[in-house]
């Protein structure tokens, strides 16, 4: 059987393939393998974007980066599940961040 796109899942099925990668990552931890443990949060990261709608994400705003506590972000325009723009502080650098990585600022 082929593996589904994140994008073709409905929300039961993201919600568990984030609890089936939360639970090998939490196996990966504890063996130790980095390796495995940073492409298996990497996936959770973009699983938990699909979950998201890109709408309430602005261009032009500014909102905190989730893995980065006080780094923000603001965005220059959206592709699909990314926000494209740049961190404040380093406006000259784009980049891409899923959604799920964005919140915010309070």
């Amino acid at each position: 059987m082929q593996e589904k796109r994140y994008s073709q899942m409905n929300e039961y099925e993201l919600n568990h393939e984030i609890a089936v990668l939360a639970e090998k990552a939490r196996k990966a931890e504890q063996l130790g393998i980095v390796n495995e443990l940073a492409v298996l949060e990497r996936k959770i990261v973009m699983a938990k974007a699909y979950l998201l709608s890109p709408d309430l994400f602005l261009p032009g705003e500014v909102y905190e980066i989730v893995e980065d506590p006080g780094s923000q972000f603001k965005i220059d325009y959206m592709n699909g599940i990314f926000a494209w723009g740049s961190r404040i502080g380093s406006p000259e650098k784009e980049e891409a961040l899923p959604i799920s990585l964005l919140k915010k600022r309070s």
